[in-house]
């Protein structure tokens, strides 16, 4: 098992929303191109991620995945004589938690931060169908996290690997444009160009070796040595 300081840190650089999973690249691409407009669609993401991943997670878990109804009526678990599966339902509950946090994120934009809202226009909206908001949520049914601190480690994570990209993103793009760019590129040519360089430089995060797997490996070094030794030992004494 992962340790929860493993699962954040992957969550921003190995298995980064953006660089990993290519997933809200409508979004990335659209609202990159300030610095501010970046900074507020990337912190409404993180917001949205750390709320609707941990709800999503105790819906999985104690109403929609069979037996979860367990807590309501033994005979609904698993083993129970009337066991229940709302697993079907995963998609429809999914996207109706985010699309009721990301309303809220709207209002409270709208009432507090009016121009921020005016700059982000229809794409903080479509935060309710940003693909990688939905993604968080099916990885987190995916890979079972065993605690909802973990879910909630993912999530956060993931929020802040894509508020690293967009924020990194509109901050070159706000360079470039004081740059000789050749016309052929200018507009979302370079910025593509500059997604794949940066891409490139995430995929380095992939050598990283994280606790539990070090802890591992050493394991069986030492397992493996110890054995090579009782080997030798054994050798010796038949001679």
């Amino acid at each position: 098992m992962e340790s929860t300081l493993d699962i954040f840190v992957k969550a921003i650089f190995t298995e980064n929303m953006i660089f990993a999973y290519f997933l809200g690249m409508c979004s990335y691409l659209a609202v990159s191109k300030t610095v501010k407009t970046g900074v507020g669609l990337g912190l409404a993401v993180v917001f949205v991620l750390v709320v609707t991943v941990p709800m999503n997670y105790l819906l999985e878990n104690y109403v929609l995945k069979e037996g979860a109804l367990s807590w309501l009526n033994p005979e609904y678990g698993v083993s129970g004589s009337k066991t229940i599966d709302l697993s079907f339902l995963s998609f429809i509950m999914f996207i109706a938690v985010v699309a009721s946090i990301v309303q809220l994120v709207e209002m409270l934009v709208e009432k507090f931060a009016p121009a921020l809202y005016g700059a982000l226009g229809i794409f903080l909206p479509l935060i309710a169908v940003n693909c990688s908001i939905l993604g968080g949520a099916l990885f987190m049914q995916d890979r079972q996290y065993s605690t909802i601190l973990d879910a909630t480690s993912f999530a956060f994570g993931s929020g802040i690997g894509w508020f690293i990209a967009i924020v990194s993103l509109a901050a070159i793009r706000e360079k470039i444009r004081y740059s000789n760019v050749p016309p052929a590129l200018r507009g979302l040519g370079i910025t593509f160009i500059v997604t794949g360089l940066m891409g490139i430089a995430f995929m380095s995060f992939m050598g990283v070796e994280y606790g539990k797997k070090k802890e591992a490996e050493n394991t069986n070094t030492i397992s493996g040595g110890a054995v090579e030794t009782s080997q030798i030992i054994n050798v010796k004494q038949e001679n």
